[in-house]
């Protein structure tokens, strides 16, 4: 059994290490709010403009079909055509969020696997956040573009430039297909990775128009169309960036709480180990004492 002055000073190591997990675990809390709002105030945007984008893909009056748009054809059958594939994915700068990364990065690294298998020749990747930079330059991945160090507020200045590679080959029909891959807020407790497609916009992505809407264009179709589908795909990109930060610091403060949980536990342990030994301790000085004395009266 380790001696009282060694379980005494892993006492107190354990001890520090529970205030800086309390400590992180309130940080979090305190950014865990305001990234929720952040997310939270930036999704009625989102969820506007992509109407808007589903009534305009829908829209007769025009017959110009934008790049994003792609082709009319089924999911399974754009799979198996798509030879060039661009991805971007979002993860965090720093790490002690449990397994926020680990999950997004398993999925990816999956479906890169499947792309591969179908015939794909080439990915490129665009790295949003320092985990991800790192994991696929590991891996060996084609990192055309990154961002990091993005702090707490997502800045859209900062985003546009490395996405804007991605989005250009697309337009330059460089890439078949673009996929983003980031984390989705569902609540404190629950995050879920996600890997969609971005680009050519989906059905399914845009969604299903409500009725059929008509627009008069000023100056043109063409403007119109190239400018709101470029701003579209920016505001998409921003929320999956919102999303994952809301998730980064939600995950950060539940990992931080089961850590300085488990930080009491540990001390507790160790102070009923210290305390035995400190009985034993006195038992054996106690039984010593009482040997003596009675070899003394012997």
């Amino acid at each position: 059994m380790a001696g009282g002055k060694e379980i005494r000073t892993k006492i107190k190591s354990v001890q520090n290490t529970k205030k800086i997990t309390k400590a992180m675990e309130m940080v979090a809390a305190s950014k865990m709010r305001k990234a929720q709002d952040r997310m939270r105030a930036a999704r009625p945007y989102s969820e506007k403009i992509r109407r808007l984008a589903a009534n305009l893909s829908a829209a007769s009056l025009s017959d110009y079909r934008h790049p994003f748009l792609g082709k009319s054809q089924s999911s399974q059958d754009a799979d198996s055509g798509a030879k060039r594939i661009g991805l971007i994915l979002v993860t965090t700068d720093k790490g002690l969020c449990g397994g926020l990364n680990t999950n997004i990065l398993r999925m990816v690294v999956g479906a890169m696997r499947d792309w591969e298998a179908r015939g794909a020749s080439e990915i490129r990747v665009t790295a949003i956040g320092s985990k991800g930079l790192g994991f696929m330059q590991r891996l060996g991945a084609t990192v055309v573009s990154n961002v990091t160090h993005l702090g707490d507020t997502p800045h859209l200045e900062k985003l546009i430039g490395p996405v804007k590679l991605m989005i250009d080959a697309v337009q330059a029909g460089e890439l078949d297909k673009v996929y983003i891959g980031y984390t989705r807020f569902i609540n404190t407790m629950k995050q879920e990775p996600v890997l969609e497609q971005l680009l050519p916009l989906t059905g399914e992505r845009l969604g299903t128009p409500e009725g059929h809407w008509d627009y008069l264009y000023e100056p043109e179709a063409r403007v119109v169309i190239d400018e709101l589908l470029v701003r579209y795909v920016e505001a998409l990109i921003y929320q999956a960036v919102a999303e994952n930060m809301a998730s980064e610091q939600s995950a950060r403060m539940v990992a931080m709480k089961s850590a300085t949980d488990n930080a009491g536990v540990v001390i507790k342990e160790l102070q009923l180990v210290y305390n035995k030994a400190r009985q034993a301790a006195i038992t054996k000085e106690i039984s010593e004492i009482v040997g003596g004395a009675a070899a003394i009266a012997g």
